[in-house]
């Protein structure tokens, strides 16, 4: 086992549990990619290094094979089925692979351990836990089904209720186990990843919270700690299914709002910040991810310019991670992808983002998704009360703009000393403008040089 200290390791940043610190160091994490799945794909490396190019430090992994070209996690025998008791050697070899080569890069890997969508319809047809392809149990042994022919909203494969809390199946669950400890066999060793249980689940939470407690105690034994979460069906962040992460802090040390990414507009801001403030008010602040970010004219959730706008707004929502989901439903790391998190790099490397908070409320004459506020302070200091880990009103604001504009802005913490500047980020250019003073007063009018997605920052010097 890779020898790895515990404070390298990825976890709630300790100024500010909202962001992610790895190394001992502050991260925001961005991202996107070609694939969910991407360990599976063949020109991993080469990928990696475009996502690195441009800033990009956050994929997705599902334990996915659904895919053409992809392998199982299990070795066949002369008959043609699969033997659960033999992992797969290839699969294996991929994975540790894109776990070795992440890391060489700093890229956090978000991993999803149950491919929800593997197990339903004609994938669960070609799947190695089906009874009909395996030659370790049968349909009635295993009380799993041959044919699954609905939708995973359904929960309509007892795969996902074999836990000891529900129907307590052991004949599934130990194989099920078998394949989560070749997993952690190579996780374990790396400091850089974070643990999903599911993609979009709909089954009983006890589910989630089994693998959560089993994973947890893998890496206690090993020595370490890590951090997990469940991802939840709903597209509304206040249904009670969310509850079970946002309201069980002891099960699950972050939260992933992926599913919110479905809502467009003010509405999608609105969503994230109210969960943001729920966590505030629970006195358990964590780190909120976006694993995917769906919006591309390609797909069915929202166009080109949604996914762009969701990117930013979770951004400065005080969201800890923003990936684009991969095509047809998301903009992957296309062209596009990689401009705004170039330029989303550019904010972050002028601005103490770890350091800030939504305040929406500093903007007059705004309309509905017209802009969106960060302030921050000047001096990197935080309040440390127990429901409130947000940093003290500063001198330093960043607007976002979707779409070109003005907007006042109180910006009185600037104060009449200073020498007050804005600074102009063209995010489709990927360029900063000269900064110009600004006379220092409450009131700032701030109009967009031009139309598209801009960032003023503010800053007292």
């Amino acid at each position: 086992m890779r020898a790895r200290s515990d404070a390298e390791r990825i976890q709630p940043y300790a100024k500010n549990p909202f962001y992610w610190q790895y190394k001992g160091k502050p991260v925001l994490l961005l991202g996107g990619s070609v694939e969910d799945n991407l360990f599976q794909t063949p020109d991993l490396e080469a990928h990696l290094d475009l996502l690195a190019s441009v800033g990009g430090n956050y994929v997705r992994c599902t334990m996915s094979s659904r895919d053409e070209g992809d392998v199982w996690p299990f070795e066949t025998t002369p008959g043609g089925k699969y033997d659960l008791e033999k992992p797969g050697r290839e699969f294996w070899r991929r994975f540790e692979r894109f776990l070795e080569l992440t890391y060489q890069r700093d890229i956090i890997v978000q991993v999803e351990v149950w491919a929800t969508f593997d197990y339903y319809r004609d994938c669960w047809d070609a799947n190695p836990f089906n009874p009909r392809n395996n030659v370790n149990y049968t349909a009635d042994a295993a009380g799993l089904p041959e044919v699954v022919a609905t939708h995973p909203t359904k929960t309509d494969n007892p795969f996902f209720w074999s836990v000891p809390a529900e129907h307590d199946n052991e004949v599934v669950l130990r194989y099920q186990r078998a394949f989560v400890d070749q997993l952690l066999a190579r996780s374990l060793k790396y400091p850089h990843v974070l643990y999903c249980m599911d993609n979009e689940t709909s089954v009983t939470p006890a589910w989630g919270a089994y693998w959560s407690e089993y994973i947890k105690a893998a890496a206690a034994e090993a020595g370490t700690v890590v951090q997990t979460t469940e991802m939840w069906d709903p597209w509304d962040l206040s249904h009670e299914m969310h509850s079970h992460t946002f309201d069980h802090p002891e099960t699950y040390s972050f939260v992933d709002i992926s599913q919110n990414n479905h809502n467009s507009g003010q509405a999608h801001y609105d969503s994230a910040l109210a969960q943001r403030r729920r966590l505030q008010r629970s006195g358990h602040v964590r780190p909120m991810n976006n694993v995917k970010i769906y919006g591309a004219d390609t797909g069915r959730f929202g166009d080109d310019r949604d996914g762009q706008e969701r990117f930013w707004r979770n951004i400065f929502a005080g969201c800890a991670s923003a990936r684009f989901h991969r095509p047809p439903s998301g903009l992957g790391l296309n062209q596009t992808a990689q401009t705004h998190i170039r330029s989303a790099r550019m904010l972050t490397e002028a601005m103490e983002v770890f350091s800030c908070a939504p305040r929406n409320d500093l903007l007059k004459d705004r309309d509905d998704n017209a802009a969106y506020c960060l302030e921050g302070p000047a001096a990197r200091r935080f309040f440390q009360a127990a429901a409130d880990c947000l940093a003290e009103a500063g001198r330093q604001y960043a607007v976002f703009f979707p779409d070109g504009g003005e907007v006042v802005l109180d910006a009185s913490a600037l104060g009449a000393e200073g020498n007050p500047t804005v600074r102009w980020l063209d995010i489709l250019a990927g360029r900063w403008h000269e900064p110009t003073r600004i006379a220092a007063g409450p009131a700032v009018e701030l109009a967009t040089p031009d139309e598209g997605f801009w960032v003023a920052l503010l800053t007292a010097e």
